[in-house]
């Protein structure tokens, strides 16, 4: 099978068109380094099928960045049958930088002109066949965001793959021309392949080809001892980058014509004026950040239920029907947000589904304890999880939709602010703000780091944002809050939550940068790209592949651990059939249980408390498994604490809120700790594997530290106000005696 890799700029659409092409789940993100290692999808449009390599976003094939590095070695060395190398024809000038070397590559390229639908839209005009010839290779106009042009594109890199190619260079106008062409000629006698890269990387006193070819870069030092330029002195490299942009603006650029010419702001330009705004940035992305949690948890969408007292279907004398169940999904009093009715929904579908299931195995004869596994150990579990899928789905989508649409750019520029101060640039805000995602693929991103350092508190912060898995948490025990105290509904509690999340993140790098990782802040060069509308089909494969991940969790992770805690719960330390407060898991809960005193979910609770600590417990394999966990234990708790918890309607945790005796502070506490404990199983794996030996047992033992002494930071202050001076007078007695202590470091140094 013939190989084509994909190759481009950061933001220049490359990802846009791996998934157009092969119809893959990649992510598709608006950022530099979404692609840490190369993805391989297939192309099966063609007569035989093709594997697309998509390789990182890289500015040039120089070992600057991780990102830049796996680039180049697999151009080098896998030897893909095809380059497509993506341009995007709005920074022409820019992506032809990369273009110029990978020319100097022995291998097939041909040049994919990208986002041809904004140009025209801006009016301007390009000669591509002119620049066809004069590059030498084939030219393409594509519109990976429209998936036009891809045929064509796929049918030239077909004709050129199966053609040898020399590599050419656009540095015969350089001063150091006769250099570059003696080194070739002695590496090319040593038998090394891709003569004319590695002859130019040399001269460019490339760290990894001085490792390589010692003897050749002795040419190249003789040369420099005699050698001095008026503007770069010996920096051979800086003069080697200047050709390049000279002779790329002699006879590459004019031909782009630009409608116009002068210094009108473009809307992208005008729009980043409000968007990015010294002050107005940072309010502005947490009004919209409250948007999409408003739009996806809150139960009364216009407020006007609270406000005007609307009446309730019951109340304007619909007669229970099936019709008015669908109906009291979008209204009952209240006119429910998109995400509540998706929620609502789902929670009928299941509820009659499930209902059909217990009544036909009730109708088979079935045992009791058959039909207690099933309808508590099974589908109390699972009901629990699904109910949450079309809310994740919905708050996945609004955040994609900021991603694509060019604005998680901004984000991270406008925090690079912020973060710079605390010892930690924006470029970490990457991988930071995709654990809102899944922590797994933002612990890989981080290896875009180019600081092990930086790398080590990001991968250490990641877990407090919080990932998909544990919306249920969120939504479940928030509405529960906001219940008992009043207020509204649990968007703004959820949306809380999320900010205590980032504020605990930055502390955190604060702390780290004071003592454990001290350390440079490395430099943040980021292009803001222009604003577009996304992709559908790229939102589609982003979000099927989130969901197809949860529900595979649902089926089998979360499945078999739901049906544990049944039997966990119901049967004994003998082995037999006991209640519930006699069960093996009850024992092992209240064994744990006074740890969590101080937290708020511990000692204070009466003799069934011990059901938070096994859910928090639970949720280290997967963190749907804390509510699920609740919806196995409700049906129990059902059973002997009635009538109090056979209230129709009444949520799982509604149902562990009475049976337990927890308060509002305790349950906040409760979303906190598991928000930004240890993530489930499979992210500490990845960290396990990203991080420096040693560290991993002190990430673990950070994140406990970190979750603990902010959970009952929040019990303790919640529930007395004065605590707060207490908390104050600690932090500066640490803050104190950190200062004292690098003060003692400094002058041993």
């Amino acid at each position: 099978m013939k190989r084509y890799a994909l190759a481009g700029n950061p933001n220049c659409g490359k990802t846009t068109l791996f998934n157009c092409l092969t119809g893959s789940t990649a992510h598709v993100g608006n950022w530099p380094g979404v692609t840490v290692d190369k993805r391989e999808g297939t192309y099966k449009k063609g007569e035989d099928p093709i594997s697309i390599v998509d390789l990182p976003g890289i500015y040039s094939l120089s070992p600057y960045t991780p990102e830049e590095v796996i680039s180049r070695n697999y151009i080098l060395d896998e030897k893909p049958d095809c380059v497509i190398d993506i341009v995007d024809v709005t920074n022409l000038e820019r992506n032809l930088y990369l273009t110029t070397q990978i020319m100097e590559i022995d291998v097939p390229v041909v040049i994919a002109l990208n986002m041809m639908d904004l140009m025209q839209k801006q009016g301007d005009t390009i000669d591509e066949k002119e620049l066809e010839k004069r590059l030498g290779v084939p030219v393409v106009r594509i519109s990976a965001l429209k998936g036009e042009g891809l045929d064509e594109l796929m049918r030239r890199a077909q004709e050129v793959s199966g053609q040898g190619r020399k590599g050419k260079t656009v540095l015969d106008e350089c001063t150091l021309t006769h250099l570059i062409g003696d080194v070739r000629i002695a590496l090319s006698g040593a038998g090394v392949e891709n003569p004319l890269f590695h002859a130019v990387k040399l001269v460019e006193c490339d760290e990894i080809e001085v490792q390589m070819h010692p003897t050749a870069f002795k040419m190249v030092e003789e040369f420099k001892g005699v050698f001095k330029d008026e503007l770069f002195g010996a920096d051979f490299e800086a003069l080697v980058a200047d050709a390049r942009y000279k002779y790329i603006t002699k006879h590459y650029s004019p031909l782009l014509v630009k409608k116009n010419k002068g210094l009108k702001h473009s809307k992208s330009d005008k729009a980043d004026k409000i968007l990015t705004h010294k002050w107005a940035g940072i309010p502005i992305f947490l009004v919209i950040l409250f948007g999409i949690f408003h739009l996806t948890f809150s139960e009364d969408l216009l407020w006007l239920g609270s406000i005007f007292g609307f009446s309730t279907l019951e109340e304007l004398g619909f007669s229970e029907n099936f019709g008015t169940s669908l109906l009291a999904c979008v209204y009952d009093g209240v006119i429910f947000s998109p995400g509540m009715i998706l929620f609502n929904l789902m929670d009928l579908l299941t509820s009659t589904v499930f209902g059909w299931i217990v009544a036909g195995v009730e109708a088979l004869g079935a045992a009791d304890w058959a039909i207690g596994l099933i309808q508590d150990g099974i589908l109390g579990g699972l009901g629990g999880v699904l109910s949450f899928v079309p809310q994740i789905v919905m708050l996945l989508l609004l955040l994609s939709i900021l991603e694509d649409s060019g604005y998680m750019a901004r984000v991270a520029f406008i925090l690079d602010r912020i973060f710079r101060r605390f010892g930690v640039s924006g470029r970490a805000f990457i991988p930071m703000i995709m654990g809102f995602g899944c922590s797994i693929p933002a612990m890989v991103n981080t290896r875009t780091l180019a600081d092990e350092r930086e790398r080590t508190l990001t991968i250490r912060t990641i877990p407090f944002f919080s990932c998909g898995a544990k919306l249920p948490i969120l939504v479940g025990v928030a509405g529960a809050v906001a219940h008992i105290t009043g207020l509204g509904d649990g968007s703004l509690i959820s949306f809380s939550m999320y900010v205590v999340g980032m504020l605990l993140a930055v502390v955190s790098i604060l702390l780290m940068r004071s003592t454990t990782q001290r350390g440079e802040v490395a430099p943040f060069i980021m292009e803001l790209p222009p604003y577009h509308t996304p992709s559908g089909k790229g939102l589609m494969i982003h979000l099927w592949d989130k969901t197809k991940h949860y529900i595979e969790k649902v089926f089998t992770i979360i499945l078999a651990s739901t049906v544990l805690v049944w039997f966990l719960s119901n049967f004994g330390w003998n082995w037999q059939m006991v209640e519930i407060e006699n069960s093996i898991l009850a024992s092992v809960g209240q064994l744990l249980q006074p740890v969590f005193t101080p937290l708020g979910f511990g000692s204070q609770l009466n003799s069934f408390g011990w059901v938070f600590v096994v859910a928090a417990a639970t949720g280290l394999i997967a963190k749907e498994e804390v509510i699920a966990t609740f919806g196995t234990l409700a049906a129990v708790f059902a059973g002997v604490l009635a009538p109090e918890l056979s209230v129709e309607g009444a949520t799982e945790v509604m149902k562990m809120v009475v049976g337990t005796g927890i308060t509002w502070q305790g349950l906040v506490s409760f979303i906190i700790f598991n928000m930004t404990t240890i993530p489930c199983f499979a992210a500490v794996a990845a960290a396990k594997g990203e991080i420096q030996k040693g560290k991993f047992r002190w990430t673990v033992a950070f994140w406990v530290v970190a979750s603990y002494t902010t959970s009952a930071l929040a019990y303790t202050v919640l529930s007395w106000w004065w605590t707060a001076f207490i908390w104050v007078a600690v932090a500066i007695a640490v803050g104190f005696a950190i200062r004292l202590w690098n003060k003692k470091i400094s002058k041993k140094a």
